[in-house]
């Protein structure tokens, strides 16, 4: 093993729980069932590291190989940092019909055309989601396995989530994954979360939504429990529309786990106190940041418990509703809109 592969193996190891590592390791599938068996699970981490290195030695297991394990650990572990979501837009005749092969051999394909250096793996799993592995180098350096790009895209839908993509490289992805999946255009979806399945269902609508509705029954009457004598079975009217309108903006049952929700003010002063700054033509600026575990099932619990008044402001409820958790609120001006895009760098 060279000194990138030992580096990665031992980051790798490290990052597992002791009780995870045997599991880990028979998935990755290139250690025998005797190895296994003799390796001590219990061991600390810096001698586990030795034994397991020396029969990995044994095996001549490479560099290619130990990425491989390092992606089953991020598959089943993709919280490792903050996934960006983005849309592919204007979908070609014969997107519909592009399968894994295909997909996986021209997006490698295109990778390796416009830069020298560069190691791609791929991965698709059960549930149609493609797992992509970029090792970025250039025309001068080889492949830098320490700080790889993940994407994961789900085949024959129009969104793509990366983790850890510099700016240099985004022509490179971008121009790739909209050949690969034959597409027009790709943009930011102004979605960002470390949970990959949040953004994911987010998205993709992969949660119970609740519609507005003109019927007398409420929420709570159409999912009620059977009937028990003691078990109260009415709830203030008032505390039933709180509950209705919370889930109507935000959704029902189990919410993606948002973190953070950005808004970035861009407008100007206004008032009759201060003549200086209504003469000023530059803009007010600032950022109203929202954090939670659960924002949105925070959110909702604060409608429904009425700490925040009815109804929703749209500005809360954009974020199920467009899939964002970014936005920038400007001036109200004849012909534009008063929310317009995040720009990133």
């Amino acid at each position: 093993m060279d000194e990138q592969a030992r580096a990665i193996l031992q980051r790798i190891i490290r990052k597992i729980p002791n009780k995870k590592l045997q599991t880990t390791l028979r998935a990755w599938d290139h250690l025998s069932s005797e190895q296994l068996e003799s390796l001590d699970y219990a061991q600390p981490k810096w001698l586990f590291l030795e034994n397991l290195i020396s029969r990995c030695e044994e095996n001549r297991v490479s560099l290619k190989d130990v990425t491989k394990l390092e992606m089953v650990y991020y598959i089943d572990n993709p919280n490792q940092g903050t996934w960006h979501a983005y849309q592919l837009f204007q979908a070609e005749d014969d997107a519909v019909s592009v399968n894994f092969t295909q997909f996986r051999e021209q997006l490698k394909a295109h990778l390796e055309d416009v830069v020298r250096h560069v190691s791609v793996r791929t991965k698709k799993l059960e549930d149609d989601a493609v797992w992509i592995r970029i090792a970025w180098g250039d025309n001068f350096s080889k492949p830098n396995h320490l700080k790889p790009t993940y994407v994961v895209h789900y085949l024959q839908t129009s969104y793509v989530f990366v983790l850890n993509l510099m700016y240099k490289h985004k022509p490179f992805l971008y121009q790739a994954l909209l050949l690969s999946t034959r597409h027009v255009s790709i943009k930011e979806a102004q979605l960002s979360s470390r949970s990959l399945t949040a953004i994911r269902d987010l998205l993709m609508r992969q949660y119970q939504q609740v519609f507005p509705t003109n019927q007398e029954r409420t929420l709570k009457e159409r999912n009620a429990p059977p009937s028990h004598p003691n078990i109260e079975k009415e709830h203030a009217e008032w505390a039933e529309r709180r509950h209705q309108m919370a889930c109507e903006a935000f959704g029902d049952g189990v919410l993606p786990k948002l973190e953070t929700a950005v808004y970035k003010l861009e407008t100007r002063y206004r008032g009759n106190i201060n003549s200086t700054l209504n003469d000023k033509d530059e803009l007010f600026r600032g950022v109203v940041r929202f954090s939670s575990s659960n924002l949105l099932e925070s959110f909702r619990h604060c409608v429904s418990a009425g700490m925040a008044e009815g109804p929703v402001t749209p500005l809360l409820s954009s974020i199920t509703q467009k899939g964002r958790n970014s936005f920038v609120i400007t001036d109200k001006v004849p012909g534009a809109a008063s929310q317009t895009p995040a720009h990133k760098a």
